[in-house]
């Protein structure tokens, strides 16, 4: 029977538990607030971490923020978790949340019209 799930599918599951609880409990710098990890990506010889990440406001401050705090949460990584080598961490902004609620908005906007004409909700569900 085949695995399910490879190493680093289950390396980056743990990676974004951790980081998730340490950036909520640990790190103190003001920069990093309501930040929400959406996505880990670990290489295949783990020694890189994308960490895709999104957040209401302020991604250049934050990104800062978290590029700085990088070495601290490596450390605590390393003491976590039972790895050889605990991968370099690279935080990328995930902007799908964004692009998802703009998309959602426009169609809103082009059904906006339609909603005005009385009958034309009558006709389209025939």
């Amino acid at each position: 029977m085949a695995k399910e799930f490879s190493r680093s599918d289950r390396v980056a599951e743990q990676i974004q538990r951790e980081l998730a609880d340490l950036l909520q409990f640990e790190v103190k710098d003001p920069r990093i607030g309501m930040v929400t990890l959406t996505e880990v990506e670990v290489s295949g010889d783990m020694a890189h971490a994308k960490i895709y990440y999104s957040a209401k406001a302020g991604t250049a401050e934050l990104q800062k923020g978290l590029e700085k705090s990088a070495g601290f949460l490596r450390s605590q990584l390393g003491k976590r978790m039972l790895l050889r080598t605990v991968p370099q961490l690279h935080f990328i902004y995930d902007a799908s949340i964004d692009r998802g609620m703009r998309l959602s908005q426009l169609i809103d906007e082009a059904l906006a019209p339609d909603q005005l004409i009385p009958g034309k909700k009558d006709e389209q569900s025939n």
